[in-house]
């Protein structure tokens, strides 16, 4: 496993993270969560995502217990704030108060006394950006959490929020966590330069397209029974990719794969790594064979030839915009 600086940050996390949405609380049980865990740190992946909002705080209690044997200082925990936790005006947003009392509430479902990376999980356009820094900065300046970041935030609110902590002599942020795959590269036009001023990681997720880029699904056929396609809880996030020309790239992308004796999800990866500005992709996985396979991406170096070739593939579906 080879390791990047989150950001301009000295923090050191692995090319591959592993992430808990849609799996660990929700769809997997319990000892799904501990064996891939286990798989985690036996392939040397250090970086673990989850957020509040997550099954409304299951995917933190499953990533807390599975995590609670190892030694705290030998990973990095990130989790989130900002989506409904509760019915009251208050129980959303980027407020201070839902801020301060919804990482009281991360840090005892995950059972540890800090957040290595606190993250805003979205934009709060009814919040002062200056409340939400300070919040952030504060409790920074307690222990609570290490490092702070954001989610989803477009390259201008990436960029305010920079200038506004730089004037106010705060705690920089350290990480953006966008959408990003050879499918959705928007990130790519600004977000990307602007973080890369700002001193911001990428920390992507969806890395392969809700398990598109695996290969797994067929243009014509419907999706096999037991896969997240065919689950009708989940599949709205995923129809969108169920397109043919999606599904005939994804083919296309799957033999340059096997002629370079890679499987497509770690072609897809390493494509992403290619990226400098890129700190780590964060995978999903309900079984460890699934973390072995992905954690093999790491330190694999695409070619300029097979850059070339995997932009002439995407050619097709480049104009593709999912439905959010």
């Amino acid at each position: 496993m080879k390791y990047r600086n989150l950001g301009r940050t000295g923090l050191k996390v692995s090319e591959i993270g592993l992430g808990s949405w849609l799996t660990y609380g929700t769809a997997a049980e319990q000892k799904a969560a501990d064996l891939c865990i286990e798989a985690a740190f036996e392939q040397g992946i250090n970086f673990f995502d989850t957020a509040n909002a997550y099954n409304r705080g299951e995917g933190e209690k499953a990533m807390g217990a599975a995590l609670s044997k190892y030694e705290r200082s030998s990973y990095v925990l990130s989790t989130k704030v900002f989506f409904p936790m509760g019915d009251g005006p208050n129980d959303r947003g980027l407020s201070r108060k839902h801020i301060v009392e919804q990482c009281e509430a991360s840090l005892k479902r995950l059972g540890t006394d800090y957040i290595d990376v606190y993250f805003c999980h979205r934009y709060d356009n009814d919040t002062p950006v200056e409340e939400t820094l300070r919040a952030l900065d504060d409790l920074t300046a307690q222990g609570k959490i290490l490092y702070a970041g954001v989610s989803e935030w477009t390259a201008a609110q990436i960029a305010s929020a920079a200038a506004i902590s730089d004037r106010r002599n705060l705690r920089p942020l350290a990480s953006n966590q966008p959408i990003y795959n050879l499918f959705e590269r928007y990130i790519e036009d600004e977000v990307l330069p602007v973080s890369e001023q700002a001193g911001l990681g990428q920390v992507v997720f969806s890395p392969l397209a809700q398990g598109i880029l695996t290969g797994k699904y067929k243009p014509g056929q419907k999706p096999a029974e037991g896969t997240r396609a065919a689950d009708s809880s989940v599949n709205q996030v995923i129809g969108s990719y169920l397109r043919d020309d999606v599904l005939n790239v994804t083919q296309e992308l799957n033999q340059l794969a096997e002629s370079l004796d890679l499987k497509l999800s770690q072609l897809a990866l390493a494509w992403i790594l290619r990226q400098k500005g890129v700190s780590s992709a964060i995978i999903g996985a309900s079984r460890a064979e699934q973390v072995r396979e992905n954690a093999a991406a790491s330190g694999v170096v695409l070619s300029e030839e097979t850059l070339a070739k995997i932009e002439r593939i995407l050619e097709p579906v480049k104009d593709f915009a999912p439905a959010r």
